[in-house]
């Protein structure tokens, strides 16, 4: 620390100290320069080949469907009502709890109704839902 000698002047001091500023970025550099290196090198190695496939250990998410008139398709098998839809859904979701949902829904349709499947997709205990839109 740099101390100025006891005067009659009690003017603050107008000098600013770089060395700690200068010290600091000296070792940044230094790490950089170090590290830098070891960021590009790479180890090249040939993996064996395998005739076995490894199986997929995520589950296809449901693909929940309405159409422009309200109709609703879970998996493209229709369904007649709301409490059906719960039924299937419970039923896949005891089979896997990790399961999600794919729900696709027409421009036309009310929102009412995709906010009424929902409720029904969160009544069955299922969490994981995405909405899906197609692109033109």
């Amino acid at each position: 620390m740099a101390f100025k000698p006891q005067s009659e002047d009690e003017s603050a001091m107008s000098e600013i100290n770089v060395t700690p500023l200068v010290d600091v970025m000296l070792v940044l550099v230094i790490i950089l320069l170090v590290t830098a290196p070891l960021l590009t090198q790479s180890v090249q190695v040939k993996l064996p080949k395998t005739t076995e496939t490894i199986a997929d250990t995520q589950a296809q998410p449901l693909q929940l469907g309405i159409d422009a008139q309200g109709g609703i398709t879970l998996n493209k098998n229709p369904i007649s009502d709301l409490a059906t839809l719960e039924t299937a859904l419970k039923s896949e979701f005891s089979k896997d709890a990790e399961i999600g949902v794919h729900l696709y829904a027409d421009q036309a349709v009310v929102y009412a109704k995709v906010a009424e499947v929902m409720a029904t997709v969160q009544h069955a205990g299922i969490s994981k839902i995405a909405f899906v839109s197609i692109e033109q």
